[in-house]
């Protein structure tokens, strides 16, 4: 369980606070402010998920951190692997915010759409909670569309089995995959919706 909560706590706090640390700039207006700078629309973005990435980044060592110390759960395997893959884990939940950001007009839209229509569903679909597995037929396909799921058997396999990128390319793939499809995704809609 404490392994999965790494990827509960990076998809919850970077998701929510970064869609609506964006849309808050919306509410403001200062978002508009913000466009007619000089800065390309990239260096807007980054600027805007970088202090998220790093709050994201400080969670990933203090849990892990806490599991290793306090909880005396092993880590079996290498912590740059660990650290690599939180880091694209992130690219996806970053990607996600800014994307939940872009179909949002105000901070309480924001957060009802990532908690309702992103964060229940990959909460209960993921494997963290209920195995895969046991799931119904039909549903067991659709655990293939969530990043959550790849990232708990990322963590699992580093933390308690000690295996590397050898045998879980697959999900590292795959979840690189989902976080550049959702950041480029978000990117060209907030270019629409932001311009």
């Amino acid at each position: 369980m404490i392994p999965g909560v790494v990827a509960m706590l990076l998809l919850v706090i970077t998701t929510n606070l970064s869609s609506m640390g964006i849309v808050r700039e919306k509410e403001l207006g200062t978002l508009e402010q913000l466009n007619v700078t000089p800065l390309a629309r990239w260096e807007l973005i980054v600027g805007k998920l970088l202090p998220y990435g790093i709050l994201g980044i400080i969670d990933v060592v203090l849990v892990t951190a806490f599991a290793v110390l306090w909880f005396e759960i092993p880590l079996a395997g290498s912590p740059l692997l660990l650290f690599a893959t939180s880091l694209i884990y992130l690219m996806t939940t970053l990607g996600l915010g800014l994307f939940i950001s872009t179909i949002s007009d105000t901070q309480q839209q924001a957060m009802m759409t990532a908690t309702f229509f992103f964060l229940t569903p990959m909460l209960y679909l993921s494997g963290f909670i209920f195995p895969i597995e046991n799931m119904p037929a039909a549903i067991q396909p659709l655990t293939y569309l969530i990043p959550l799921r790849y990232f708990i058997v990322i963590v699992r396999g580093i933390f308690l089995k000690g295996v590397g990128v050898a045998v879980l390319w697959p999900q590292i793939l795959a979840l690189f995959t989902w976080g550049v499809c959702i950041l480029a995704l978000a990117v060209v809609r907030s270019r629409k919706t932001l311009s």
